[in-house]
Parts: structure tokens; sequence; C-alpha cells
């Protein structure tokens, strides 16, 4: 996604989030990184463009985007949540040598047999080796 700042802006009042500039620069960061972020990695990313912003800067802000729909956060079996800007229904894959996160689309007919349940959440979530890692492994 390449927006620029305006219709970050617009997205954000869209999704009844008051645009502030740490909400911009997260936001922006997680749009032009998909790589299924920490707070700590976000804080890494654009510490430098913000001086005084802290960890809980960033917590809050992706808090309020997963309470506002702009995220999902995902546990991997990891110590740390990361947060997804697709959500979308969707799995993803999790290298156990490299620590890369792979989104992949679910078949359509998936939930079919659930068709009379009502289904809040979703997790689908494989680990294995990429296919880099495997090449190497070989």
């Amino acid at each position: 996604m390449d927006l620029n700042n305006g219709e970050i802006m617009d997205y954000l009042r869209e999704k009844d989030i008051k645009p502030s500039s740490i909400r911009i620069k997260v936001l922006k960061y997680l749009m032009d990184n998909q790589i299924h972020p920490t707070v700590d990695d976000i804080y890494k990313g654009i510490g430098d463009d913000i001086p005084t912003l802290s960890r809980t800067s960033i917590y809050n802000t992706v808090n309020l985007f997963k309470q506002n729909g702009v995220v999902v956060e995902i546990n991997l079996g990891e110590k740390e949540s990361r947060y997804d800007i697709n959500t979308k229904p969707h799995g993803h894959f999790k290298c156990e040598k490299c620590g890369n996160i792979y989104d992949f689309p679910l078949p359509e007919n998936l939930n079919k047999k659930l068709s009379n349940f009502t289904i809040n959440r979703m997790s689908i979530n494989y680990y294995g080796l990429c296919p880099d890692c495997r090449k190497e492994s070989e």
C-alpha cells in the first residue's frame, strides 16, 4: 500500500480513530512493512523519526488499531504478539529456522461445515521451513 499522509488520515478517521503523528507513522510502517512486526520492530523502525516515542505509545496505538479493526493481533507461540495489517481471513506459515512469517490464502469453502456457528476469531498457522531455509538444509 502506498498512501500519502492525507489518505492515511482519512483511513484512520473512517475507522473512528483521531489521527496523530504517532498513529500515522505506525500505520504507515505497518503498511510498508507487512512482516507481522512486534511492538519492538515498530519502535526500531520509526523511533529515529520521533525522538520522544516510547514502546508504550506504540503498544497503545496498535491496541487502538486492533480494537477498531485496522490490525489483527497474531500469536505464533512467541513471547511477543505480532500485528498484521491484513485483516481478511488468511493463514500464516512461520519458518522455524529464519523466523519469517508468510501469509497464505484459505480455501473458500473452509467454513462451510460451520455455517450454523458464529465464528469470532480464526487462527490457522503452519510451522516448518520456508523454501530458502529448506534449500540451505539439503
